[in-house]
């Protein structure tokens, strides 16, 4: 009888999502600062650098550990809870903080994705694990929630579009055409396929549209300016995030195709 292999890639979302949290991971380290997924600490809380640096120690041990079939699973779950603490500590606190702040939406959204993609791997992992009926109910529910944190993320970047508008209005590249119909037409689509997710009409559809357009945001836009311009810290950290949200929004959309919890 054969071996399973020991290397474990659910689906080319799972894959990409993997070596962007080890990216994330490296960067850190070298850089000694947070990546975008794990932005927020407030400036008084000492050992900034320290915090960081086990911040970007945890995107690259997880993230190794999502390739292996012995380590998928439990890499899976650290990186649920840690994202768990990192939404109710710096996230969500926020929120009732500065309740009109848009950052702190837009940056709840973030992480609501980030924890989305992390919720369904582990789903599938614990579904590998256990083949029983229970275990297959229980990741349906899962996935449910999982995806009611991706809608909820896509509402806020949708919000978010309109929020800043005029930022998101010369985003557009230069070569495009009719710039601010363009900065409406994603922002409404963000919102859109976040409702569609949240209720489950036409889910499956919408997450792989999110998806795209993430990727086409990464490649059109944040691509060109840290390529062919002297980006500034603010620039790579877009960069970075457009880059880690599309590898998230991807594992959610290779979720409604992927039919291991029949799902």
């Amino acid at each position: 009888m054969s071996k399973a292999p020991a290397v474990a890639i659910a689906s080319w979302g799972h894959g990409v999502f993997a070596v962007t949290m080890i990216g994330l991971g490296i960067l850190g380290l070298i850089t000694h600062d947070f990546m975008p997924t794990w932005a927020g600490v407030p400036d008084w809380i000492p050992a900034q650098s320290v915090i960081a640096c086990v911040c970007a120690a945890i995107s690259l041990i997880t993230g190794v550990g999502l390739l292996f079939r012995r380590t998928a699973f439990e890499a899976s779950g650290v990186l649920l809870a840690v994202l768990a603490i990192w939404l109710l500590l710096f996230r969500v606190s926020y929120l009732f903080a500065t309740p009109m702040d848009p950052g702190a939406w837009w940056g709840c959204g973030e992480t609501a994705v980030m924890f989305a993609a992390a919720g369904i791997l582990l789903v599938w992992f614990a579904g590998d694990r256990a083949a029983s009926r229970p275990a297959f109910a229980t990741g349906r529910r899962g996935l449910r929630i999982a995806r009611m944190f991706f809608g909820f993320g896509l509402i806020q970047f949708g919000i978010g579009h309109f929020t800043f508008f005029r930022r998101t209005i010369d985003m557009v590249p230069a070569w495009m055409p009719w710039h601010v119909a363009w900065a409406s037409f994603t922002g409404c689509a963000f919102i859109v396929a976040g409702i569609a997710v949240l209720i489950g009409v036409a889910a499956r559809l919408a997450a792989a549209l999110s998806a795209l357009e993430l990727g086409l945001l990464t490649l059109l836009v944040w691509l060109p300016i840290v390529a062919t311009m002297h980006p500034d810290r603010s620039q790579w950290t877009e960069f970075v995030s457009s880059v880690t949200l599309t590898a998230a929004a991807w594992v959610v959309a290779d979720s409604y195709r992927r039919r291991l919890e029949g799902s």
